[in-house]
């Protein structure tokens, strides 16, 4: 579990903190895992008054509100090298042991990344020790995974993802006070290429980048990589990949994994 991890255990080279190594796999991040509208608009409305914000493992910086005094924390040296010109500071840092003062901040903000700590309670207790108002936190309930169609081609993907996330159970457990989970569904053209943001766009998942912008397939071998996307390659020749699962092309939205948890104190 997530958070029996020590926090001792080295980073990887480019500085990443979590399981996965982004100096290997985050070089074009960027480019397919952009801040869908959708969900920015639902992270800004759980912020609420909030105007200094951390924003924890904050990556390329997806999802932090330009509206707001906003702090980044990330460890790795190649997803900070792909934040834009002109956003917030950043620090290099871990979850588990934040460089800042009591009640530092309004809010803060923690997008795709409670899975990759290596102690999953001592980070939020730290977000906690910074923050005087609202945790907000993205992230998918690995409960739920399975109902993505990407089971049926690569189950192993799906097994090793549900095993790298915290439960919900788990987060609220951390957060302790006032916790609120909220659903988030995923739009059919979602621009934040997490895995089930192809839900009616299977095509997507033949281009290995947008693979590679989603770390568990890191922990999986070539030889998985190249059955799936041989076999999903023939599907949707054949027609079977459509006979099976062609209603999701028109699904306006996919009900999967995705949650916003909102912890007051």
């Amino acid at each position: 579990m997530t958070s029996e991890r020590s926090t001792a255990a080295s980073r990887h080279d480019d500085g990443s903190a979590g399981d996965a190594d982004y100096g290997v796999i985050g070089e074009r991040y960027a480019r397919y895992r952009r801040p869908e509208p959708a969900f920015a608009a639902a992270v800004r409305a759980a912020l609420g008054s909030a105007r200094t914000l951390v924003n924890v493992g904050a990556g390329a910086g997806s999802y932090e509100p330009d509206h707001l005094a906003v702090t980044a924390v990330e460890p790795s040296a190649a997803m900070r090298a792909q934040r834009p010109a002109g956003t917030a500071t950043v620090v290099d840092a871990v979850a588990e042991d934040l460089p800042f003062a009591d009640g530092s901040f309004d809010a803060a903000l923690a997008s795709f990344t409670v899975h990759q700590w290596r102690d999953l309670h001592a980070g939020l207790r730290e977000i906690r020790r910074v923050t005087r108002g609202p945790i907000v936190i993205l992230t998918c309930d690995p409960t739920a995974l399975e109902r993505s169609w990407i089971n049926d081609y690569a189950p192993e993907v799906i097994a090793t993802e549900a095993g790298r996330y915290p439960t919900i159970a788990a987060v609220r457990s951390g957060l302790g006070g006032d916790v609120t989970v909220e659903r988030l569904p995923i739009p059919l053209a979602c621009v934040d290429g997490f895995s089930e943001a192809y839900y009616g766009r299977p095509e997507s998942l033949l281009d290995r980048g947008a693979r590679r912008a989603n770390s568990a397939w890191s922990f999986v071998s070539n030889e998985i990589a190249t059955r799936f996307e041989h076999t999903l390659r023939a599907d949707l020749a054949s027609g079977a990949w459509d006979e099976r699962y062609g209603h999701l092309r028109t699904q306006p939205t996919f009900d999967g994994s995705l949650r916003l948890i909102v912890g007051r104190p």
